[in-house]
């Protein structure tokens, strides 16, 4: 089980993108697809897609921060990339 760092800029980020915490952690505690890796500030970060447990399929992007999962965005995949995603699973 991961465990995640939130705040309140985090959040707020998810927020816009209309992604609750609960969502976006179903979908990095179930299987995902890797996407990319980039760095970003200095900041590995990690691009994943993964679904929710009613079925939507988010884009996530994660780093770390000591041992926790730092979601810094999430936001519904594009539709190639679900398709993808879908094939993938």
């Amino acid at each position: 089980m991961l465990e995640f760092d939130w705040d309140e800029e985090n959040v707020r980020h998810l927020a816009r993108h209309g992604v609750t915490i609960s969502e976006a952690e179903y979908a990095l505690e179930n299987p995902t697809l890797e996407l990319d890796y980039q760095i970003v500030n200095e900041e590995e970060r990690f691009v994943e897609v993964g679904a929710t447990a009613r079925g939507r399929v988010l884009e996530l992007v994660t780093t770390f921060r000591g041992w926790k999962t730092r979601v810094v965005t999430a936001y519904d995949a594009d539709p190639d990339i679900v398709e993808e995603y879908h094939q993938t699973r």
